[in-house]
């Protein structure tokens, strides 16, 4: 069973503003990102009071949650570094199609898009390193196997959808369609999956 976990998606950036799939290229916050993980961030200082120093902090190290995990740790008065980071956390790779709006995909090869929305939780992106979310949830599942302690992760919607499958009992087609908030948390204690 996994120990007591806050799992938070990165806040939002301006490729999310324009629905431009950013996959593993490191792109900042915006301005909503970063009032969205400061949101978090007293919403964890609420829930966890005093005892935040005690929690472990594991971050995806592109740029977007490494943010997004200072300024939770401002909120929660911890320094801002010193957490680890894990590469097997990064977000699915687009392959190809990062840095691409899907519209701008569909301009170009409307036939991948619709094999696509077919089978999304297994389809490979053109492009050398593309994954699928089967791939992803695969390279994540090790990460969270190995924790043993209260652990804060700040990750990706790509990740969230893996981690609702393989802790949540979600399935896969519907991992891969559902809204992944930026303002919102998935908690995970005694075995019970929930967003906060």
């Amino acid at each position: 069973m996994l120990p007591h976990l806050f799992l938070c998606r990165h806040g939002e950036t301006a490729w999310n503003a324009e629905r431009r799939i950013q996959g593993q290229v490191d792109v900042p916050l915006n301005a909503l990102g970063r009032r969205q993980a400061a949101r978090n961030g007293t919403l964890l200082r609420e829930r966890l009071g005093a005892g935040a120093p005690g929690w472990d902090f594991l971050a995806s190290p592109l740029a977007r949650t490494r943010e997004t995990m200072e300024i939770i740790r401002e909120a929660l008065g911890l320094p801002l570094g010193g957490y680890p980071t894990d590469a097997r956390l990064m977000e699915l790779n687009f392959g190809d199609w990062q840095g691409s709006t899907l519209a701008e995909i569909e301009r170009r090869t409307p036939e991948a898009l619709a094999e696509r929305e077919r089978d999304k939780w297994n389809y490979v992106p053109p492009g050398a390193g593309a994954e699928s979310y089967a791939m992803l949830a695969r390279r994540m599942a090790p990460v969270f196997a190995a924790l043993a302690r209260p652990t804060i992760v700040v990750a990706h919607g790509g990740i969230a959808r893996c981690f609702l499958v393989r802790h949540a009992g979600l399935a896969p087609a519907e991992a891969a369609h559902a809204p992944i908030a930026q303002d919102r948390i998935i908690e995970t204690r005694d075995g019970v999956v929930a967003w906060v």
